[in-house]
């Protein structure tokens, strides 16, 4: 439940569920088995006409009962909660609005469920979500009742002295605590506390129309690191946490002696300790990131003894779904030439049997076409950042394919392998070379690597990523006129600050939803968490750290430079949407402005014949939720542009 990431990324893998399926036995209706017809429940594509009202997260109650879903319009993060009834598909009268940044977890009663929000805005029904600019403040746990209006819902947990915390909270697995997670900002660090609900003398219910808060107990009361809950036997907790750990460890204690901590699994030297899962009693299957690819291991809960190694290939493990009285785990995985596959493992048997459960398959796309390699090389200070590029086999380095270079570089966030069809489109008809610089700021290496590339030491991002296109041009792969550079969210601004730094190393730009004004950021929605990794201008320090590599205040100009050094930019295509409230428009339409001033109020220095072009979709956000035809649209306009600016013509 790494949370805080929400509130700035823009998801790599567009995360847009396709439907929600139940997996039944038509014999016996009430029994279900994965050898049963397929189901569908929740159809999002039914939600609205023009496909802009999107699925954005659910949960299914403890018996199966109920589905609580969240619906989002026009790609807001605002989202409104609805419940349906499982067995006959009725979507009850349940309506939760103004909720964001929220997750939903139900009691094991199924009375109802926990869930996060802001306060109604002022405009209230008048407001079109997701336009407005205003700071999201005073984030709230509250309980539902089903069958209730929202306005009935206990207010479980709030701080108006810090308003700008956000939190989420989730039921344990034995249903006995309800656990609430206080974030500060979008640093991977939170406060813990836990309420007993079987302790609570009339329930939940003795808390209806009463002001009274949960009587949450501190167990973590300060930000200094992360903890989050992996198991419990009843009162011993299992946490992961990156206390004196940067790659992570697991850590138990019992609430009865909360000052008595102990090691399960120690921090390994060079691997991420990214997840752990418990499943069949007292076993876990333990998610690890080595060099950038997941392995996944099979431990002992008690003593953290390695008991096997699951067979996955080179990729990501996308998901890991268990639980711990059952002994099957699923396994999501996709890579840059895998679409998707669900395996299945069993760990009745001495040795874990997996096998494949469903896989994605598209049609007319070849993967043994096609080969990845990782190359680790050195940026500007000698650091080594690893790049994956993917290129149809035997490829000539001549210097005359076409590249996209893709990187993020922040908020801890880890760009693993994963396919994205539009750029399998590209690679093999554009004669396309993909690549991903790991560069620093994302969470590859744990959070020495984060910080590395955060705060006053941001600019290292932008060395990486000059220094992963440098070698492209050095090594063959490609030259500096048929080299596009691609990011979103945080890579937006990687995107914005490269061409400003380097316009002479790229021949196209593509970024999207960009954050592009470093000084003014903070004001605006959710943007004040960022500071945990940007800094906030108004402190004078860190004013100087934003200054010297904002996009918006260091657009080049052309009377400041003398004729033999002015370069102009590379075609460049800023993309943002109407309805984005995480990274709104203004940082996009602001920079696209500030060119469209510098550059053609000075055409006799200016050297710009490059088109600088802006993309704002409308009833769009951030990137989640789009439907189909928005996003084929959307990556036809940018890699059709990428093309026409590249010369890469189009190769049956």
């Amino acid at each position: 439940m790494i949370f805080q990431s929400m509130m700035l990324h823009l998801e790599p893998v567009t995360s847009t569920f396709t439907s929600i399926t139940l997996v039944c036995n038509r014999k016996k209706s009430s029994t279900f088995s994965l050898d049963g017809k397929p189901e569908i429940l929740l159809d999002p594509n039914t939600l609205s006409d023009d496909g802009t009202v999107a699925l954005s997260m659910y949960s299914v109650s403890e018996e199966a009962k109920y589905l609580a879903y969240g619906v989002s319009s026009s790609g807001s993060d605002w989202v409104t909660i609805k419940v349906m009834r499982i067995e006959d598909k009725t979507v009850e009268p349940d309506t939760i609005s103004w909720v964001k940044f929220s997750s939903i977890s139900w009691t094991h009663d199924g009375k109802g469920f926990f869930y996060s929000r802001y306060p109604t805005p002022e405009d209230g029904e008048k407001l079109d979500a997701g336009t407005e600019t205003n700071a999201n403040l005073h984030h709230e746990l509250y309980y539902h009742f089903l069958g209730t209006d929202q306005s009935e819902d206990i207010l479980c947990w709030n701080d108006p002295q810090n308003p700008k915390h956000t939190r989420t909270a989730s039921v344990t697995e034995d249903g006995k605590y309800v656990l609430l997670y206080t974030f500060e900002n979008c640093d991977p660090v939170n406060k813990f506390y836990y309420c007993d609900l079987l302790a609570l003398p009339n329930g939940l219910e003795g808390y209806k129309g009463k002001k009274e808060l949960l009587p949450f107990v501190k167990l973590v009361d300060k930000f200094d690191a992360c903890y989050e809950h992996v198991a419990n036997d009843d009162s011993v907790f299992t946490f992961r946490t990156n206390k004196d750990a940067p790659k992570y460890k697991l850590v138990r204690v019992d609430l009865k002696e909360s000052n008595s901590w102990s090691e399960v699994i120690k921090e390994s030297e060079k691997d991420v300790l990214e997840s752990a899962v418990v499943v069949s009693g007292n076993k876990m299957v333990v998610n690890y990131l080595s060099d950038v690819k997941n392995v996944l291991q099979l431990r002992d809960l008690k003593t953290g003894s390695l008991l096997h190694h699951l067979p996955i290939g080179i990729g990501s493990v996308s998901e890991i779904s268990a639980r711990r009285k059952d002994s099957t785990i699923f396994i999501g995985f996709t890579s840059f030439l895998t679409p998707g596959i669900i395996y299945i493992c069993n760990l009745e048997t001495e040795i874990p049997d997996m096998r494949t459960f469903r896989e994605t398959v598209v049609p007319g796309f070849d993967r043994t076409e096609f080969e990845v390699n990782q190359v680790f090389v050195p940026s500007k200070d000698g650091t080594l950042i690893p790049i994956f590029v993917v290129a149809k086999k035997d490829i000539c380095l001549d210097g005359s394919h076409p590249c996209l270079l893709y990187g993020y570089g922040g908020f801890n966030i880890n760009i693993t392998p994963y396919f994205t069809s539009s750029r399998v489109m590209i690679a093999r008809h554009l004669d396309t070379i993909l690549c991903v610089a790991n560069i620093r700021g994302g969470g590859e290496y744990g959070e020495e690597w984060h910080k590395a590339g955060a705060l006053a030491k941001k600019q290292n991002c932008f060395d990486d990523f000059i220094s992963a296109a440098e070698y492209l041009v050095s090594a063959g792969f490609t030259q500096p006129k048929k080299l596009c550079i691609e990011g979103g969210s945080n890579g937006g601004l990687l995107v914005g600050a490269c061409i400003n730094q380097r316009p002479d190393l790229f021949g196209c730009a593509l970024a999207h939803v960009g954050v592009m004004d470093m000084l003014r950021f903070h004001k605006f929605t959710i943007g004040h968490a960022w500071t945990s990794d940007y800094g906030c201008s108004e402190e004078e320090e860190k004013f100087h750290w934003l200054i010297k590599y904002s996009p918006l205040h260091n657009v080049r100009r052309p009377w400041d430079e003398s004729p033999e050094k002015i370069t102009q930019y590379p075609s460049t295509m800023l993309l943002t949407a109407d309805h984005d409230d995480r990274v709104v428009p203004l940082h996009s339409l602001k920079l696209l402005a500030t060119m469209q001033y510098v550059l053609c109020t000075s055409l006799e220095k200016s050297r710009q014949t490059n088109p600088i072009i802006g993309r704002i979709e409308s009833k769009a956000g951030h990137g989640a939720g789009r439907p189909t035809q928005k996003m084929i649209d959307e990556a036809a306009d940018r890699y059709g542009f990428m093309s026409k600016m590249l010369d890469a013509p189009w190769i049956d």
